[in-house]
């Protein structure tokens, strides 16, 4: 991998020269009422902004800091909601996997499927969720250099699927913290890599609030708007109408009119560096 062409994300180029995509929503499904009012408000946004979307929310939150945090209503109700969602409001949907036996039933619904940060070497996964002809978003585990991301990847694109995505959300920083380094997203991209910019796990405080995760919600837009200089081809941000009501990541979530700031900071930024496609 050495250059970088754009690839094909819910019927939408993504890459170099191409429009900011924007993947947004609460972190879990916390009721199906809940998941269509996000996904009706966020499409509305992403309209007004010009932005082509794709909604995000997971049906089960596997990687919990403690046995007793929330994790969502299960594969099969959470794969019946957000199928709803997508007839209903009309929005791409990205949801992740844990499992290689939730790939299936996942490719049958949504349109995008997530590997999360911790599982990003697990070859099978990787070649599963590949293997399902969706879009795939490979979260760059917290524990792997910017360069090494790239093995990972290339499990996926050998599989004959090139339409992977691999977002950035920060790296171990000592216990507890997380760092974004601005340059491994430059390396990414130097690698062949199209990349994203998740900025709301990007300021988690991992398992730092006794058995929950804690975060830096003031920092997400300082983030964004920092990874729009050094050059991404989309932006993650998970966003809940009331975040300190949120059942899973209140603490670094967005709420709308913040998402909002958030995204056209960073196409103002993209404009001015000549990165947005007009």
């Amino acid at each position: 991998m050495s250059t970088t062409p754009s690839i094909q994300l819910c019927g939408h180029k993504v890459g170099p020269g191409e429009k900011l995509f924007v993947i947004a929503g609460p972190d879990s499904i916390e009721s199906e009422e809940m998941a269509l009012r996000h996904a009706h408000l966020l499409k509305g946004i992403t309209a007004r902004l010009g932005v082509p979307y794709a909604f995000k929310c997971s049906y089960d939150k596997a990687n919990r800091t403690s046995g007793k945090s929330f994790r969502g209503p299960g594969l099969k109700e959470g794969l019946r909601i957000l199928d709803r969602v997508k007839r209903e409001v009309g929005v791409p949907v990205l949801t992740d996997v844990h499992e290689t036996s939730h790939v299936g039933p996942a490719a049958e619904v949504v349109d995008i499927i997530q590997i999360p940060a911790f599982l990003c070497r697990q070859t099978d996964l990787v070649e599963a969720v590949a293997r399902s002809g969706r879009g795939v978003n490979l979260k760059k585990g917290q524990f792997v250099a910017p360069k090494d991301i790239v093995h990972s990847a290339r499990k996926a694109v050998e599989t004959g699927n090139p339409n992977i995505l691999v977002t950035e959300r920060g790296s171990s920083f000592g216990y507890n913290n997380l760092v974004v380094d601005m340059r491994g997203l430059a390396q990414m991209r130097e690698a062949g890599l199209v990349v994203c910019m998740d900025a709301t796990h990007a300021v988690q405080l991992p398992s730092s609030s006794d058995g929950k995760t804690g975060g830096e919600r003031r920092f997400v837009s300082l983030l964004a708007r920092s990874a729009a200089a050094a050059g991404i081809d989309a932006l993650f941000t998970e966003v809940h109408e009331d975040p300190d009501r949120a059942l899973c990541d209140g603490p670094c979530s967005l709420n709308p009119q913040m998402f909002e700031d958030v995204v056209r900071d960073v196409l103002s930024i993209r404009r001015a560096l000549g990165h947005e496609a007009g």
